[in-house]
């Protein structure tokens, strides 16, 4: 086994490669506005790093969000393209959910919570029972509109440390996601035969751009 996992999902923007009992190299680099600059380059590193190609991989581990429209969709692109030249199946990971293990690594148990950075003044966030145990499906909301369901739970991720007055159990780690953590959590999910999310965007909202209303024509009828 050989996982190629990346996620684009937030301004992390991270590829790692795991080969089902470890994670052999992983790059991550946050940047908001860069996911399509940055993503083929921290592939390229790491499979350099692991002393690998790219034709060695068995399979695809993309984050699918949720996040905001124009990074999102670089890495389940990508992964889509890389699918269909290697033939090698894709596996749709939560992006919070490679967060909410990562932080099990890191030694936190459940109950708590994991949030993101949604933009607007919004999070994506989810309550989890445990590292691997989501507790209902993820949202986007206002932090004070959720206050009362985060209320005392440890949090993690960028999004808790913007809003400390809502997530006032704030851990620093994980802050971003890596891609390690979700190749770990693929790995595990392969070798218990657990399912996978369908590698789709998990937008939860409609994206900033829309089509102007009423504009005039400019055309002669």
């Amino acid at each position: 086994m050989l996982l190629l996992a990346f996620d684009t999902a937030t301004p992390a923007v991270t590829a790692a490669l795991h080969d089902g009992e470890r994670v052999l190299a992983e790059s991550t680099v946050v940047d908001a506005r860069r996911h399509g600059e940055l993503l083929l380059p921290a592939v390229d590193r790491v499979l350099t790093t692991a002393g690998r190609a790219l034709a060695d991989v068995t399979g695809l581990v993309v984050g699918v969000g949720p996040g905001p429209y124009t990074g999102l969709r670089v890495g389940l692109v990508t992964a889509a393209s890389f699918a269909d030249v290697l033939g090698v199946p894709v596996h749709g990971l939560c992006t919070l959910d490679g967060l909410a293990w990562a932080a099990g690594e890191a030694g936190l148990d459940g109950p708590f919570t994991v949030a993101t950075d949604a933009r607007r003044k919004e999070v994506y966030w989810a309550r989890y029972d445990g590292p691997r145990a989501r507790a209902g499906e993820p949202a986007v909301d206002r932090p004070a509109d959720i206050a009362d369901a985060v209320r005392g739970l440890p949090a993690v991720g960028a999004g808790a440390a913007l809003y400390p007055e809502v997530f006032t159990d704030r851990r620093p780690d994980p802050d971003h996601l890596s891609a390690g953590s979700l190749a770990a959590l693929a790995a595990h999910r392969l070798a218990a035969g657990e399912p996978f999310e369908p590698p789709l965007p998990l937008y939860l909202r409609r994206p900033d751009a829309q089509v102007p209303a009423g504009y005039k024509a400019v055309l002669p009828r």
